[in-house]
Protein backbone atom coordinates (compact mmCIF):
# COMPACT_ATOMS: atom_id res chain seq x y z
CA UNK A 1 0.00 0.00 0.00
CA UNK A 2 1.01 3.59 -0.62
CA UNK A 3 0.67 6.48 1.84
CA UNK A 4 -1.50 9.50 1.00
CA UNK A 5 -2.47 12.83 2.52
CA UNK A 6 -6.12 13.73 1.96
CA UNK A 7 -7.35 17.31 2.37
CA UNK A 8 -10.99 17.49 3.38
CA UNK A 9 -12.23 21.09 3.28
CA UNK A 10 -15.29 22.41 5.12
CA UNK A 11 -16.64 18.94 5.79
CA UNK A 12 -18.33 19.46 9.15
CA UNK A 13 -20.20 22.16 11.03
CA UNK A 14 -19.00 21.02 14.45
CA UNK A 15 -17.17 18.33 16.41
CA UNK A 16 -20.33 16.23 16.91
CA UNK A 17 -20.81 15.94 13.11
CA UNK A 18 -17.15 15.03 12.71
CA UNK A 19 -17.39 12.32 15.36
CA UNK A 20 -20.41 10.75 13.61
CA UNK A 21 -18.54 10.76 10.31
CA UNK A 22 -15.50 9.26 12.05
CA UNK A 23 -17.58 6.34 13.29
CA UNK A 24 -18.92 5.67 9.78
CA UNK A 25 -15.41 6.05 8.34
CA UNK A 26 -14.08 3.52 10.81
CA UNK A 27 -16.75 1.00 9.77
CA UNK A 28 -16.13 1.56 6.06
CA UNK A 29 -12.38 1.30 6.63
CA UNK A 30 -12.93 -2.11 8.23
CA UNK A 31 -15.06 -3.21 5.25
CA UNK A 32 -12.36 -2.03 2.84
CA UNK A 33 -9.36 -3.20 4.88
CA UNK A 34 -7.80 -4.86 1.83
CA UNK A 35 -7.83 -1.49 0.00
CA UNK A 36 -7.52 1.33 2.56
CA UNK A 37 -6.13 1.88 6.03
CA UNK A 38 -6.93 5.02 8.05
CA UNK A 39 -3.79 6.10 9.92
CA UNK A 40 -4.62 9.45 11.54
CA UNK A 41 -6.49 12.71 11.08
CA UNK A 42 -5.56 16.27 11.94
CA UNK A 43 -8.71 18.39 12.35
CA UNK A 44 -8.39 22.03 11.28
CA UNK A 45 -10.67 25.01 11.76
CA UNK A 46 -11.52 26.52 8.38
CA UNK A 47 -11.76 30.26 7.76
CA UNK A 48 -15.57 30.09 7.70
CA UNK A 49 -15.69 28.35 11.10
CA UNK A 50 -16.41 24.86 9.79
CA UNK A 51 -14.06 21.95 10.39
CA UNK A 52 -11.81 20.42 7.81
CA UNK A 53 -9.20 17.70 8.03
CA UNK A 54 -5.84 16.50 6.84
CA UNK A 55 -5.97 12.73 6.87
CA UNK A 56 -3.19 10.21 6.52
CA UNK A 57 -4.23 6.99 4.81
CA UNK A 58 -2.57 4.02 3.24
CA UNK A 59 -4.29 2.66 0.17
CA UNK A 60 -3.73 0.53 -2.90
CA UNK A 61 -4.41 3.63 -5.04
CA UNK A 62 -6.14 7.01 -4.98
CA UNK A 63 -9.35 5.56 -6.43
CA UNK A 64 -9.73 3.40 -3.29
CA UNK A 65 -9.55 6.59 -1.22
CA UNK A 66 -12.20 8.22 -3.42
CA UNK A 67 -14.43 5.15 -3.05
CA UNK A 68 -13.98 5.27 0.73
CA UNK A 69 -14.89 8.99 0.79
CA UNK A 70 -18.00 8.38 -1.35
CA UNK A 71 -19.16 5.56 0.92
CA UNK A 72 -18.64 7.70 4.03
CA UNK A 73 -20.15 10.80 2.34
CA UNK A 74 -17.23 13.08 3.12
CA UNK A 75 -15.04 15.29 0.96
CA UNK A 76 -11.71 14.27 -0.53
CA UNK A 77 -10.72 17.56 -2.13
CA UNK A 78 -7.07 16.73 -2.64
CA UNK A 79 -5.33 13.35 -2.58
CA UNK A 80 -1.55 13.62 -2.55
CA UNK A 81 0.82 10.63 -2.57
CA UNK A 82 3.52 10.81 0.11
CA UNK A 83 7.02 10.53 -1.35
CA UNK A 84 8.79 9.97 1.97
CA UNK A 85 8.35 10.42 5.71
CA UNK A 86 10.69 12.34 7.97
CA UNK A 87 9.95 11.93 11.69
CA UNK A 88 11.64 14.61 13.80
CA UNK A 89 9.62 14.14 17.00
CA UNK A 90 6.93 11.73 18.09
CA UNK A 91 3.37 12.92 17.60
CA UNK A 92 2.14 15.05 20.51
CA UNK A 93 -0.72 14.02 22.74
CA UNK A 94 -3.99 14.36 20.82
CA UNK A 95 -5.69 17.73 21.10
CA UNK A 96 -9.27 17.68 22.33
CA UNK A 97 -12.04 19.20 20.28
CA UNK A 98 -14.42 21.60 21.96
CA UNK A 99 -18.02 20.93 21.06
Amino acid sequence: MNTYVIRRRNGWKNAAELEKTGAVSNDVSAEMSDKVRWIRTYVVKEEDGTLGALCIYQAVNDEAIREHARRVDMPADEIVPVADTLVVNADPEPATMKQ
